[in-house]
């Protein structure tokens, strides 16, 4: 196993670009989940789901709760 105090500085990069495209869709989907809409607790549930489920609960909402927006005609 491969301690962060023996790394190279290429493989802590590596794992840092990695870490931060894991959280990357994460904090994404929480930014559109507070800007936008739903009707209910639409809004709640996939804000749990984003925040239990991380990288793979923003995949879900991406795939499947930004169809759940209201929109507003203005």
């Amino acid at each position: 196993m491969i301690t962060l105090a023996i790394m190279e500085t290429w493989e802590l990069i590596i794992l840092l670009f990695i870490l931060a495209l894991a959280v990357l869709p994460t904090i994404l989907a929480l930014i559109d989940i507070q800007k936008s809409e739903f009707r209910g607790s639409n809004k709640l549930i996939w804000l749990l789901v984003v925040l239990l489920m991380s990288f793979f609960g923003a995949i879900l909402y991406f795939l499947i709760g930004s169809e759940q927006k209201t929109t507003t005609n203005n």
